[in-house]
């Protein structure tokens, strides 16, 4: 199909195919007529609440249809929406509300009680919709309460032009510096993106795909994108323990999977049932280097599975995978440049490195977002023009510098190597050090402390705190991890408290020296082991 808007994925698949099953939740299943006429009458819905183009929804729900439905019919009126994580506690939704100034809150009557505190300080905030019982939850001051099935009722109306370079998403990612930011994505970024990963799965109409990702990331989202695109059925899955995974692996014969390393060390702890292996057609990695052993054992239980191993960033989408025949011969490698994708390795003067020479990741194509929501100094950062263009292009091309240092080798595979910034890679999550720290601060426990990341065989890298007692008093550190609870999301919080005496070190700009207390640690760990 020649579809350039996200919203037109699943409405023309359903002229293709009405009948044909687009999801399947846990007590139901949505053809994918019946999904386009949810679309259709949510987005005619949002408009009636006076939801101006290029406004932004905000969507705080576990995996379900109305959480799809939000989000294409968002898109088809115009608006932008904004995936959040239902994994975040108030604080950060909170934060991510009056960030991106939603003027209005997709939710449900369980979680809406959870965030009701944080309603009063987003100003922009003016209507909140609510799946399941509306009538129960009292409205807040300034805002309208509206339940979901009488949002659906409003006769379709004639819609804002969209075009495919509007904004369609925003999706929040942490930052190295504080809480997460936004990264702004268009219609043709999400399509373009929906249609390479498409062809390089080798997706199909007779695909199921298990959605196990949040939403609220970008390889979780794309489960989505990728099946509209192809008409395959998705199954959502709100997952509690590994085994509710293989479960719906084999109840619902399921073809392609994609996740997190932590998850998948978690699935190769559990007993698979062994019908799994004559239908899963393809697995896909995801969120940070899956260990050699994990990948080995995968191999051995799907003999006939297709692994595919991936890299990406928020900011572009995705840029490489490793083709399945490549894996045996350079399981080490982040592949190559995903379809319609160019991966440059460069120097700090912008010039190109000479193979296997380490350099920082740069992506180019239609899949380089937008920017970070209202935050121009990190935006002029990562989204810069690329160096050495041809001389009469007056406009330059912008592209997106990872801060990924990585290698080419001679034959144009790619070898990640490190970060540049100190973000914290846990569970599949990029974690900011710095809004660790901000929530233990709050407690008011601690005098001084740094937050970085250890290596962990089925993490990744575990967080750990270096902190300092205030006053003198010695730190409770259960009483400070049972705060920490409360503020911060479980692969948020802290692994280990190391308790430190005196004063943290500095670097020479006068901060607390994050690198020098992960190499003391690293040191003192080595030498007890």
């Amino acid at each position: 199909m020649n579809t350039v808007l996200l919203h037109e994925l699943p409405l023309e698949r359903a002229h293709v195919a009405p009948r044909a099953v687009a999801l399947k939740t846990a007590d139901a299943q949505v053809s994918y007529e019946s999904l386009a006429t949810s679309i259709a009458n949510f987005a005619a819905g949002v408009a009636a609440l006076g939801v101006a183009r290029g406004e932004r929804v905000a969507i705080y729900l576990e995996k379900r249809a109305e959480f799809v439905v939000a989000c294409f019919g968002t898109a088809a009126a115009g608006a932008v929406f904004v995936p959040i994580n239902p994994l975040l506690k108030a604080p950060q939704v909170g934060h991510i509300l009056r960030d991106c100034g939603a003027t209005l809150l997709v939710t449900s009557d369980e979680r809406l009680p959870l965030v009701a505190g944080e309603l009063a300080q987003c100003p922009d905030l003016r209507h909140v919709v609510i799946v399941g019982d509306a009538a129960a939850i009292a409205p807040a001051a300034r805002v309208a309460t509206h339940g979901w099935s009488a949002l659906l009722e409003h006769a379709p109306r004639a819609l804002p032009r969209v075009i495919d370079v509007d904004m369609v998403a925003i999706l929040y990612t942490s930052g190295s510096t504080g809480r997460p930011k936004g990264v702004v994505l268009s219609h043709r970024n999400m399509v373009a993106g929906a249609k390479s990963v498409a062809e390089y799965l080798e997706n199909t109409a007779d695909d199921t795909l298990l959605a196990a990702l949040p939403f609220s990331f970008d390889a979780g989202f794309s489960q989505l994108t990728t099946a509209f695109h192809t008409g395959a059925r998705v199954v959502l899955l709100n997952y509690v323990l590994p085994g509710d995974v293989t479960r719906a692996l084999a109840r619902e014969r399921v073809t392609g999977l994609t996740a997190v390393p932590p998850l998948w060390i978690q699935l190769c702890q559990v007993k698979w049932p062994e019908s799994i292996a004559t239908h899963l057609r393809y697995i896909a990695n995801t969120g940070g280097r899956m260990p050699f052993a994990t990948l080995a054992e995968l191999r051995k239980r799907l003999p006939q599975t297709k692994p595919f191993l991936m890299y990406g960033l928020t900011e572009a989408f995705r840029s490489t995978y490793l083709p399945p025949a490549e894996v045996d011969r350079r399981p080490d490698s982040i592949g190559k440049a995903i379809p319609n994708a160019e991966i440059l390795v460069l120097r700090p003067d912008g010039t190109r490195c000479a193979p296997d020479e380490p350099g920082e990741l740069v992506h180019r194509g239609a899949l380089v977002g937008m920017g970070y929501w209202n935050d121009a100094e990190k935006t002029a950062e990562r989204y810069r023009p690329l160096p050495g263009r041809e001389a009469g292009l007056v406009l330059p091309e912008v592209a997106v510098f990872s801060g990924d240092t990585v290698r080419m080798d001679a034959d144009g595979f790619l070898y990640f190597i490190g970060r540049r910034d100190e973000m914290i890679k846990t569970s599949g999550y990029r974690v900011s050090p710095t809004e660790v720290e901000e929530a233990i601060y709050a407690t008011r426990r601690v005098a001084e402390c740094a937050a970085f990341g250890v290596p962990h065989a089925a993490l990744g890298e575990a967080i750990v705190v270096v902190a300092t007692p205030a006053d003198g008093t010695a730190l409770d550190i259960d009483g400070l991890l049972a705060e920490c609870k409360l503020k911060l999301p479980a692969y948020m919080l802290p692994a280990r408290v190391h308790v430190k005496t005196g004063s943290l070190p500095r670097n020479p700009n006068g901060k607390i020296d994050r690198k020098a207390l992960a190499e003391e640690f690293a040191a003192v760990a080595a030498a007890a082991s």
